[in-house]
């Protein structure tokens, strides 16, 4: 039987609620593998998992309940050793890795911010700052809408001050919420978002962070913030090897999925 392993933390961690249940139909016994100073959060790994959302919340809640006791460095889901000597050799391995990460991350929590453009808000922000945009809007209005290459040429114009606005606004609001955090990790590029960015939060200091979110939403009414958190520290794992050199598992590295 595979072992899926949840998280890694300090063998010191007081033990999770009797009874917890992981991923799986039904749900596999959660449990404890030690190995000197580090331990990992497991369960047997049911022979079908897929990223449904039952096991999705499954793997969530786990770490919800054992990061509220003390720190876990959370896996991403789906990470599966082939048993669990396999996982033990991989704490045995990497003791120093973990356990700096561990001690790098007690207390802390990650927010994930994501923001993009309010479209007619930004669109008056861009006419307002370029005389430019605002002069060929006019020739084309009072030309009844103007030529062809003109309507592309305003478009073009347009299209490139919002680019320019993303990119400005993305790091405003970078400088805005970062004096509240410990670190960031800015997230892959997605459509529809000009920010993807996660902080590092001391637990004691969320709501300065939150307070400073809404601060940046009243400073820029032309975002849409969106506020994920707070969550195990996905972003701030750095990736290590889950299993002993020479051995290969399923989906077994540390990090944001």
């Amino acid at each position: 039987m595979s072992t899926y392993v949840y998280g890694i933390t300090a063998s010191s961690h007081p033990s999770l609620p009797e009874g917890m249940g992981g991923v799986g139909d039904p749900p596999s016994p959660v449990r404890i593998l030690k190995e000197g100073e580090l331990a990992a959060i497991v369960s047997d790994a049911p022979e079908d998992l897929r990223p449904k959302r039952r096991d999705l919340l499954a793997h969530q809640n786990v770490l919800s309940e054992a990061g509220a006791a003390a720190c876990v460095l959370p896996m991403r889901f789906g990470s599966v050793a082939p048993d669990d000597n396999a996982v033990t050799g991989v704490l045995a391995e990497r003791v120093e890795h973990y356990r700096e990460r561990l001690q790098a991350l007690d207390g802390r929590v990650e927010y994930n911010i994501k923001a993009n453009h309010v479209e007619e808000a930004v669109l008056h922000h861009v006419m307002a700052e370029s005389a430019d945009i605002r002069s060929l809007a006019e020739a084309n209005r009072q030309a009844g809408g103007g030529s062809y290459d003109d309507k592309l040429r305003l478009g073009e114009m347009v299209a490139a001050a919002v680019k320019a606005k993303e990119a400005e606004d993305a790091a405003a609001l970078q400088r805005a919420l970062e004096r509240t955090a410990d670190a960031i990790s800015v997230g892959p590029e997605s459509t529809g978002w000009l920010a993807n960015v996660s902080f590092l939060v001391d637990r004691g200091s969320a709501e300065q962070f939150l307070a400073a979110v809404e601060q940046a939403r009243k400073d820029m009414p032309h975002l849409e913030v969106r506020v994920n958190g707070p969550l195990p520290p996905y972003s701030f794992v750095e990736p290590g090897p889950t299993e002993p050199a020479g051995t290969a598992a399923s989906g077994a590295d540390t990090g944001a999925g």
